[in-house]
């Protein structure tokens, strides 16, 4: 098993130097105008968490750079070279932490539970799908978390992984992703476009929320056929600025961390994102986070914050680009096929 496993790390790793080009700073496009500070602060956020060799002294020394724009540029590019792994074109999305309306008991309003992760779901492991689940198997149980007020609200909260809930005993609550039942997540907005309900360039997540509540019955049965669902937890107590927990543990920033594929962008990592689109976005950012759409060395989704703007911002990317790896400089190099 072990010398299987080495194999397929190998191969990967073979794989990635294939498609490795590494780059210079100069040929990222305004990456001087980028704020690195704001990137550094990202990036101390989880640096310490990164324990491989030649991390673990740049993460050491990132703790001691003065909080000063100049001194931030030349941290990254003192210690990094930015290497693009993959072919672009990227594929660029966005999320955001939604802020919702609960219950800690069903009402006659609040009907619509979101649950914890029940004890025997195994991580990779095939369970209910989302339509059996919505028919009620984990009904009794004592699994809810809370009852929210909109169905539609919690299918997007199981997109975004993470959201904070206004309860109506006064209390904010922050959840955030405990784990799934092994299905694969499937557009929503494909099979709209597909069933000819709505044009591509109609697509957003608030135009599919709009589209399914005015077609509440047949909304409901496409809804379910997205059979993904998310399980999720009641997280510590958080301040109000703090962004959402993300998969290294610990608060996400608005706009300077991404969700990324961690078995092409290694968690932590700080990535040059250059996405296109109608507001094209230059700026260095850091894997953080991680979702269950997110596949492949060029991909990945934009943390826009919390709230509804942040939502209506985050709803409508679906942009191409570039997204670029900033590594220490022998590990850059080591994954050029010569190297």
């Amino acid at each position: 098993m072990r010398a299987a496993l080495l194999a397929l790390l190998l191969g990967l790793a073979s794989l990635m130097a294939a498609h490795a080009q590494v780059l210079d700073f100069e040929s990222l496009p305004d990456w001087g105008k980028d704020d690195h500070l704001a990137a550094l602060q990202s990036f101390q956020r989880t640096c310490d968490l990164m324990d491989q060799p030649d991390w673990q002294p740049i993460c050491r020394l990132a703790a001691t750079v003065a909080p000063d724009e100049a001194a931030a540029r030349a941290f990254f590019e003192l210690l990094f070279r930015p290497v693009l792994v993959g072919t672009p074109p990227a594929l660029f999305t966005g999320y955001y932490e939604p802020v919702l309306q609960g219950s800690p008991v069903r009402t006659a309003r609040f009907a619509w539970p979101i649950y914890r992760r029940p004890p025997e779901l195994r991580d990779g492991a095939v369970w209910y799908d989302r339509a059996t689940i919505e028919r009620g198997i984990l009904n009794g149980r004592g699994l809810e978390i809370a009852w929210l007020d909109d169905p539609v609200e919690v299918f997007f909260l199981h997109i975004q992984g993470s959201g904070r809930i206004q309860m109506t005993d006064g209390r904010v609550i922050r959840v955030g992703y405990a784990g799934r039942n092994g299905y694969a997540y499937r557009s929503i907005g494909s099979i709209l476009v597909q069933r000819g309900y709505m044009s591509q360039d109609q697509l957003s997540a608030e135009s599919i929320r709009n589209w399914v509540r005015s077609n509440p019955s047949v909304g409901a049965s496409i809804l379910d056929l997205n059979p993904s669902y998310i399980f999720f937890r009641k997280l510590p107590d958080l301040a109000a600025d703090q962004g959402p927990i993300g998969a290294m543990g610990r608060s996400i920033t608005p706009m300077r961390s991404v969700a990324v594929d961690p078995a092409h962008v290694p968690l932590g990592t700080p990535v040059w994102i250059e996405k296109d689109g109608t507001d094209p976005m230059h700026h260095l950012m850091v894997a953080q986070d991680t979702g269950g759409a997110i596949k492949g060395a060029q991909r990945a989704d934009i943390f826009y914050g919390t709230g509804r703007a942040a939502g209506l911002a985050a709803g409508s990317i679906k942009d191409p680009g570039r997204l670029i790896m900033l590594l220490p400089i022998d590990r850059a190099f080591a994954m050029l096929p010569d190297g």
